[in-house]
């Protein structure tokens, strides 16, 4: 989950320090990544992935795509929506609007890769793998971000990670996807008190 979706104190916005990655970074880190979760997995059999909402969806339909061209079987991608299992409802600024998730699908026996933009506290992780227990019981649990930017709050690692940014807390990384916000890019930003 994108750092802007993080709580955010009263007051703060947020401006741009630099670029991180640019589209082709991004294209060349899911073509790494995808070759890594082959390469682990032995293949695609039993293979789901699980995009958490929201950029962690065209993630995980993009690493399926990669996945076909090199392995000619594309593994099937799920959407996670964790909004009811999130821990910090009462603290983010604005509330999440819950819709619908779609289809109800099944991991059971599966092997699974649970897919977010950004790792940070843990906490994302954490709701995703209560809301991933609604879906069935998995053979395995992985979890593959594009960027890790430390600060963990929750015993949480990543099994296969893009890029580690190493951040301060009053710096926010903003995963921006075509899909989702009209332009690719991933960008260093800072909080900046606006009073």
């Amino acid at each position: 989950m994108s750092d802007v979706a993080e709580a955010q104190p009263a007051g703060s916005r947020v401006r741009e320090k630099g670029q991180l990655m640019s589209a082709s970074e991004i294209e060349r880190t899911l073509v790494r990544l995808a070759h890594e979760i082959l390469e682990r997995n032995n293949g695609v059999d039993d293979l789901v992935l699980v995009g958490i909402r929201r950029r962690g969806v065209p993630l995980a339909e993009r690493l399926a795509k990669k996945i076909a061209e090199i392995e000619r079987s594309r593994p099937p991608v799920e959407t996670l929506d964790i909004t009811f299992y999130r821990d910090d409802l009462s603290t983010v600024d604005q509330k999440p609007v819950v819709q619908p998730s779609g289809a109800s699908y099944s991991v059971e026996g599966k092997k699974v890769i649970l897919i977010d933009d950004v790792l940070y506290t843990g906490r994302t992780t954490r709701a995703a793998l209560d809301a991933l227990i609604d879906h069935g019981r998995p053979r395995r649990v992985e979890l593959c971000v594009l960027i890790d930017r430390g600060h963990r709050e929750l015993p949480i690692e990543a099994n296969y990670v893009g890029r580690t940014v190493q951040t301060s807390a009053s710096e926010v990384i903003e995963v921006r996807l075509r899909e989702v916000d009209a332009e690719e890019r991933v960008m260093l930003c800072e909080r900046v008190s606006s009073g």
